[in-house]
């Protein structure tokens, strides 16, 4: 609590003492730019939900919210895994489920070193009557390694011999150079 006034204290004394009898004219300081390349990416995954840790569950004749965590593999130009920590909205009225949370991404982009970065945006649809399912993943927010973006749209493939859910992904992925 003590530390916002002694911050804002030292920023007026810097601002006061920068400002005195300096009379040179001043530039304004670079800014750095931001060199950027973006290449498109494709790829399948699966979702291990057999495996998943369900946290808790709440549900009505109507509707049923879940939270858990899942492990997500990705094969393709994102190779590696998603720790995913998951809202699953089930609406059997309307037949739908709607997942949303956070996850992380562990692994290379197009060959590139180890990442790790981190979704707080994505959402998938599934329609529970016919099995379709949708949704975009914002692997935007930079944890390690390079700083690398990526925006997928994913869509639903089936379940596998194990009864785990499958999809694909294309989108883009955009390196970011200081």
């Amino acid at each position: 609590m003590i530390r916002v006034p002694i911050l804002a204290a030292s920023m007026t004394a810097a601002l006061v003492l920068s400002a005195g009898g300096d009379d040179r004219p001043r530039t304004p300081s670079a800014t750095p730019t931001l060199d950027t390349t973006s290449i498109p990416v494709a790829g399948s995954g699966t979702d291990l939900l057999t495996t998943a840790l369900v946290h808790s569950k709440d549900s009505t004749t109507t509707r049923m919210v879940q939270k858990s965590t899942e492990i997500v593999e990705l094969t393709g130009d994102l190779v590696g895994r998603v720790l995913y920590q998951v809202t699953s909205v089930f609406d059997f009225v309307n037949g739908t489920l709607v997942n949303t949370g956070d996850q992380v991404f562990s692994g290379t982009v197009a060959g590139s070193m180890p990442l790790m970065l981190h979704d707080d945006k994505f959402r998938f649809d599934v329609n529970l009557k016919t099995g379709e399912e949708h949704g975009r993943v914002y692997l935007v927010n930079h944890i390690a390694g390079p700083d690398i973006r990526c925006t997928l749209d994913v869509v639903g493939t089936g379940l596998n011999a194990q009864r785990n859910p499958t999809f694909t992904y294309h989108g883009q992925c955009t390196t970011v150079r200081r």
